[in-house]
């Protein structure tokens, strides 16, 4: 292919990315599913304007990296201690759940697989997807609603954030287990082998940032010596640890969220992911999902999915809510508020499709997840805030 193309086919994606974006957002859906359908309308399953490169594809692995480097950095390590042990219960929860569930739901419609097998991996990694939860949607609302700072606000957004931090760990040792000349031992060697060095070096990179931040605040240094941290950690924890690199672009955030700068630096990462590798990230979701596949059987999964993706959420992080002491509504409220799916679901399907336990026809199950989920959660909040008018919690 030509070199200069790549530039026709950046065009199109980010003019169709961000028409199909502002479309969604009047549709009071998220911008990313609107970003989505612009890579399924001007891919090859229908205009065929733009088609799956290798060029596209690196750009989409940058956007992922970036998405995940400005989630840790927008991650309060203050809210995750104040709500601390409870949030991180619900999370767990939240968690095991939709693990077990996704995984059982795969295997009904594809029978039992043996442990350890190809196809148990997948199953396990159906069960991956549906760990994620994104608040985006449910922090809307609860602001909106003015809700955001009570007891279940906050419970939420807390839970959310340990959610996906454990949903990362998960998506590690699933991909991990996978590789044929891995043994479970390894795996988890390598995973506390990872997370031991980058307790050292994170703290040690934080005392550095911390430096420069104090002699040299809101300078253009920072936030490029912070995007040259990420890529590190990202190249570290794949080639050196055989951790997935997203997990060190996380951590990479989660060490620099601290410092004063931090959001300084979110900002100028946004500005990248929002003009152009977010766009040809989520667009490229839509370019590999082939609906000329898409068959009943899958359109039968698909809807399956999403009621089990709907339903464990509330079911795990609701009753763990309750057994947490909060009354029943406000545990409904919590189960409610940790059912959205968003971007990390949508990463982990993107680390599992590169890995080989995920085909491009089941992205359809996982975007009309995240399409359903966006659209039910603010409404069913509503509901339930109208029902006492207060923030019981």
């Amino acid at each position: 292919m030509e070199s200069y193309l790549v530039f026709k086919d950046l065009a199109v994606i980010l003019i169709a990315a961000k028409l199909c974006g502002i479309a969604a957002r009047k549709c009071k859906a998220p911008q990313v599913v609107g970003e989505i359908v612009a890579g399924l309308l001007i891919g090859p399953s229908i205009l065929g304007w733009v088609s799956q490169s290798d060029f596209l594809l690196q750009m989409a692995e940058i956007g992922v990296i970036l998405l995940m480097f400005s989630a840790g950095l927008e991650t309060d390590l203050k809210d995750l201690m104040k709500t601390g042990p409870v949030a991180a219960l619900i999370a767990c929860a939240g968690v095991f759940i939709p693990l077990v569930c996704g995984a059982l739901l795969y295997m009904a419609f594809y029978g039992a697989a043996p442990w350890g097998s190809e196809e148990f991996y997948k199953a396990v990694f159906v069960g991956t997807i549906l760990t994620a939860t994104s608040v985006s949607i449910t922090v809307e609302s609860l602001k909106e609603m003015g809700k955001l700072k009570g007891k279940v606000g906050t419970t939420i957004l807390s839970a959310a954030i340990i959610d996906d931090v454990i949903g990362i760990i998960v998506l590690t040792f699933v991909i991990g287990f996978k590789s044929p000349d891995s043994n479970p031992m390894s795996v988890i060697v390598n995973t506390v082998q990872f997370f031991a060095f980058a307790i050292i070096i994170g703290f040690l990179s934080y005392q550095v940032f911390k430096l420069v931040d104090s002699r040299y605040p809101h300078t253009r240094r920072i936030p490029i010596a912070g995007l040259a941290f990420c890529l590190a950690m990202a190249y570290i924890a794949e080639k050196y640890f055989g951790i997935a690199d997203i997990t060190g672009a996380y951590v990479a955030g989660i060490i620099l969220c601290s410092i004063r700068d931090s959001q300084y630096i979110a900002e100028k990462m946004d500005i990248n992911s929002y003009m152009l590798f977010g766009p040809v990230f989520f667009a490229s979701i839509g370019l590999k999902t082939s609906v000329d596949s898409v068959s009943t059987g899958i359109l039968i999964f698909s809807v399956a999915f999403v009621a089990v993706g709907l339903v464990s959420k509330i079911i795990g992080c609701g009753l763990m809510a309750r057994l947490c002491k909060f009354n029943r509504l406000d545990s409904l409220k919590i189960g409610v508020g940790m059912m959205t799916r968003g971007e990390v679901a949508l990463i982990v399907s993107q680390k599992g499709l590169s890995a080989g336990l995920l085909t491009p026809v089941y992205f359809t199950s996982v975007i009309l997840l995240i399409i359903i989920s966006s659209i039910a959660t603010p409404i069913i909040l509503k509901v339930l805030y109208a029902k006492d008018g207060r923030d019981a919690g």
